[in-house]
């Protein structure tokens, strides 16, 4: 029941995403006048620091700004952004709806086979647990059977849960969130409704401190991983990706990404 219900959440949503954007031709207008081509880039509105909508509602935030830096050096194409709910990300490239996405998405095997990475990652990451602060008996991923756990679905965090199920003594128990907001997962495991949340320690640390929760992080991370951008995987996706991999590789080799990830997580998050 719950894949059908977030399969008709997708469908709704990419039809008002859609709506929004039957702009696009002119976008694409504008972009002619300056003989660049448009690409609209998805991400989300609601994961601080790497993307998230500001005061003034415009998209900010580490993966905003990397994207932003290779469109500076960029020819010929011109990088614009789409604030998609998660859980509709993928089936809004794959629909054509956005050409790619920036959205601190992991390269898992499983995701490569279907969609298009860059070879160059531009961010690495930690996967961690957070419980109610105090709380001592969890720290592992073991300690995590038989509990609650909130889960966004498709996210690498979920499919890394959803995978340990698989040989599980006692099954997680992942309670998949409507809303898609991780602050208000945290917000659950605070209130204790749920037992724990598991992602990446940087965001989870940004929303605590915004929205002033008991929560903390636990244990040592349970796995490390290398984000991409995720291209459709067509010819433009093929030319794009041949175009962006150099340029990312010039923002490590001239410190631009490690200043990036400074100024948004307080530390160098650079993959080698």
């Amino acid at each position: 029941m719950r894949k059908k219900y977030y399969f008709a959440v997708s469908l709704l949503v990419l039809l008002a995403l859609g709506a929004v954007l039957s702009g696009c031709s002119s976008k694409e207008a504008t972009g002619a006048t300056t003989g660049d081509q448009v690409i609209l880039v998805g991400t989300q509105n609601d994961y601080p620091p790497f993307a998230f909508a500001d005061e003034n509602n415009e998209l900010t935030g580490y993966d905003i700004e990397v994207v932003k830096a290779i469109d500076e050096k960029l020819d010929g194409y011109k990088f614009e952004f789409v604030a998609v709910p998660w859980d509709s990300m993928f089936l809004a490239l794959e629909s054509n709806k956005i050409q790619a996405i920036a959205d601190q998405v992991a390269k898992t095997p499983e995701r490569q086979e279907k969609y298009l990475f860059t070879d160059e990652s531009y961010f690495a990451a930690q996967t961690v647990i957070a419980v109610k602060t105090g709380r001592k008996d969890i720290q592992t991923i073991e300690d995590l059977e038989g509990k609650k756990v909130g889960a966004l679905a498709g996210d690498s965090y979920t499919l890394l849960l959803e995978e340990y199920n698989k040989k599980a003594a006692q099954p997680i128990d992942l309670k998949y969130s409507e809303s898609g907001n991780p602050s208000e997962i945290l917000q659950d495991v605070q209130n204790g409704r749920l037992d724990a949340y598991v992602n990446d320690p940087i965001m989870i640390n940004a929303v605590l401190e915004k929205n002033n929760l008991d929560v903390e992080v636990v244990g040592q991370p349970l796995v490390n991983d290398d984000m991409g951008i995720v291209l459709r995987t067509e010819e433009k996706g093929e030319e794009l990706k041949a175009l962006i991999d150099p340029i990312l590789k010039e923002l490590k080799q001239d410190g631009t990404l490690a200043e990036l990830s400074k100024k948004w997580t307080g530390g160098e998050y650079i993959p080698e």
